[in-house]
């Protein structure tokens, strides 16, 4: 039967009406009963307004997603994503000619980045999108009828999101945002690539805030490969004085550290105690490109662990108010994970904190909802043992753990399980390291609601100043 995009009846199935008005193009999936042994695959279909069995659109292993049509009915967009061996692929924006749909043109072949929203001209000439890049969200765009993409403008401060062009409007409508500005509605000039907010609910309030635009850095790590990084300074901020340094690892691994404000680990709540928060880009991190991305499979700790360790190590040497004495380091999910790693390989941090992250990569690959990604990722089934799977599993080297750990975790987290926190508790209890463990039995793989967060967070920064005071 067919599910949606999360594989449930009905759920998220990004119904667009075609042209003419008789049929609805959707995305679905036929194949999540393979998830434990393939890669499943998201397809389009269409669908009779008056019923019917629906037609598919597309067909194969690749994937597609986000449909859209373009304003002169002649063409339909969606997203591409391509299959293979890899754990990683990008985002492309593809177009068929409708209402033939057949063979499909990738328009952003040639671009090393990843389309995320996107929104056609009312000409039907261009097509803007928005892709990750070097810690921005920025604007680019394509011919229709096919060309180099290129980036609208460059970009320096925040993040946009949610582009949209309004029906027979020569008006391109997006949210900006920026670690020190909360969202807005903005209108982006075509011409120029420049913005202007359209709404400000935030703006007075922001601008009381004592907080510093976070700063970008880059340096060159001992694999030869070239690693981005954020820096984010503490309210009150001297540079005269020594701050503890919070490195705080982001989760995916594809993902990247964005100049945009969150709710979860907001950067300015994290160092609003007195730290300095660095927040760097790991080899598998999306925005520097599909090789880059892919790159973690086969590694998935080991390398990111060093490239981690030696992102502090220049914020050392760049930042003479960090106090290379006081350093601690903590994520969530996959952040979580490198930094079970961390505790397994250095003793360089006062503390460790640990949101849903793995700690048995073996017991993870038998309880977690998602399987076969991570048999990809460590080279086989873990039956077979291999080097990835004997040589870059936390637990393996639990003897080498020194440093006190916050553990904390969702009850109904079915990503990264609640026996993968309660293992590394265990380990930690035995080995009487000071540790601490909090399980929120009303929260899955994230911490959401608001009493939850204000807990976590004023739990996590307890611990902080526990051992960097």
């Amino acid at each position: 039967g067919f599910g949606g995009v999360s594989g449930n009846s009905a759920d998220d199935p990004q119904g667009v009406w075609a042209p003419d008005g008789r049929s609805i193009v959707f995305v679905a999936t036929t194949d999540r009963s393979a998830a434990a042994y393939a890669e499943t695959s998201t397809h389009l279909y269409q669908v009779a307004v008056s019923g019917g069995e629906p037609k598919a659109l597309t067909r194969g292993t690749d994937s597609y997603s986000k449909p859209a049509f373009r304003p002169d009915g002649k063409a339909l967009y969606a997203i591409h994503n391509r299959a293979s061996e890899k754990t990683y692929s990008l985002d492309r924006l593809a177009m068929w000619a409708w209402p033939d749909a057949g063979a499909a043109s990738i328009l952003t072949e040639k671009l090393d980045r990843s389309v995320g929203t996107y929104a056609s001209t009312p000409d039907a000439k261009t097509v803007y999108f928005l892709a990750e890049e070097h810690g921005h969200e920025k604007l680019f765009e394509v011919p229709a009828a096919g060309g180099a993409p290129k980036r609208s403008a460059e970009m320096t401060l925040g993040a946009y999101t949610n582009l949209t062009i309004p029906a027979g409007a020569n008006l391109l409508i997006a949210n900006w945002e920026s670690a020190v500005n909360p969202g807005e509605v903005v209108r982006i000039d075509p011409a120029t690539g420049h913005h202007r907010a359209l709404t400000s609910f935030n703006e007075e309030k922001a601008a009381n805030l004592d907080w510093q635009p976070v700063q970008h850095f880059w340096f060159k790590a001992s694999n030869g490969k070239q690693i981005h990084s954020l820096l984010v300074l503490p309210q009150k901020f001297d540079a005269s004085k020594k701050y503890p340094l919070f490195n705080v690892i982001h989760g995916g691994p594809h993902g990247m550290w964005r100049d945009q404000f969150f709710l979860r680990w907001n950067y300015h709540l994290l160092a609003a105690p007195g730290y300095v928060v660095l927040l760097t880009d790991y080899t598998g991190s999306t925005g520097y490109g599909e090789a880059f991305a892919q790159e973690i499979q086969g590694d998935p700790l080991l390398g990111p662990g060093k490239e981690l360790d030696e992102a502090v190590d220049e914020a050392l040497r760049k930042f003479s108010f960090i106090d290379a004495n006081r350093l601690a380091a903590g994520g969530a999910s996959y952040g979580g994970h490198l930094a079970n790693w961390l505790q397994a390989t250095t003793t360089r941090y006062k503390c460790l904190i640990s949101h849903a992250g793995l700690i048995n990569l073996e017991s993870q690959w038998g309880t977690s909802d998602t399987i076969f990604g991570r048999e990809r990722n460590n080279g086989g089934p873990v039956w077979e043992q291999g080097k990835t799977w004997r040589e870059q599993n936390p637990i393996r080297y639990a003897a080498k753990f020194r440093t006190p750990m916050l553990l904390t975790v969702g009850e109904n987290d079915f990503r990264v399980p609640l026996n993968q926190t309660l293992e590394n508790w265990s380990v930690h209890q035995r080995l009487r390291i000071p540790s601490k463990l909090v399980v929120f039995p009303d929260e899955n793989h994230w911490v959401q609601k608001g009493e939850n967060s204000r807990f976590f967070y004023e739990t996590l920064h307890d611990w902080l100043g526990r051992w960097l005071r």
